[in-house]
């Protein structure tokens, strides 16, 4: 077990270094190509209600596509981390400037008296952030496990869509029991269907 943890914090060392290398103008070229190939996306055109992440550091940015996505009249759904319980409910938001504030670990989430929850069940399209992933949909996140326990709670129908640069795709992520994988990877480049 020790070795699958030294093995996977290896891995996200890297990964995050790959990541964080990249130059300011190539993570957003490379987020814009990811955009793309989302709006053009299926699942995406006939999802209603989609869970994005608030990107952050280095991450696929994702404030464009939430933007679009509400332009769209899409239901657009972020994340409030709860610490304590280490879990995350999904929050309605109307508009990116007034529902939003930092919140764990500074990132921005939304202000829930402004907001309303969506029931986890309710959502089509879950976007899960990670900082590397494998071709067969295996996932490494921060370590803390939020999404690992959010995972089983979508409904079975729910598409679980990850987003990475390439650079962030390695041959293979040791998966342990309590990890979670995604149905589909997009990048830059292509569109990775679980095998």
């Amino acid at each position: 077990m020790e070795d699958i943890k030294a093995r996977k914090s290896e891995i996200r060392r890297s990964a995050f270094a790959r990541r964080n290398a990249l130059s300011k103008e190539e993570r957003s070229e490379k987020s814009a190509a990811i955009m793309e190939r989302l709006f053009d996306f299926a699942n995406f055109l006939e999802a209603r209600i989609v869970l994005f992440y608030m990107s952050y550091g280095s991450e696929v940015d994702t404030e464009p596509m939430i933007r679009k996505a509400l332009e769209l009249e899409k239901i657009v759904a972020l994340p409030l981390v709860d610490t304590k319980k280490k879990k995350i409910l999904p929050f309605r938001i109307d508009n990116l400037d007034q529902d939003v504030r930092p919140g764990y670990r500074g990132i921005r989430e939304p202000i829930p008296p402004r907001c309303k929850q969506i029931p986890v069940q309710y959502i089509n399209l879950a976007i899960i952030p990670g900082v590397a992933f494998d071709e067969r949909g295996g996932r490494i996140g921060h370590g803390v496990g939020v999404y690992d326990r959010f995972i089983p709670k979508l409904d079975v129908t729910t598409r679980k869509v990850a987003f990475a640069f390439e650079c962030q795709i390695v041959p293979q992520i040791p998966m342990e029991p309590h990890d979670r994988y995604t149905d589909i990877i997009i990048t830059e480049k292509r569109i990775i269907y679980k095998i």
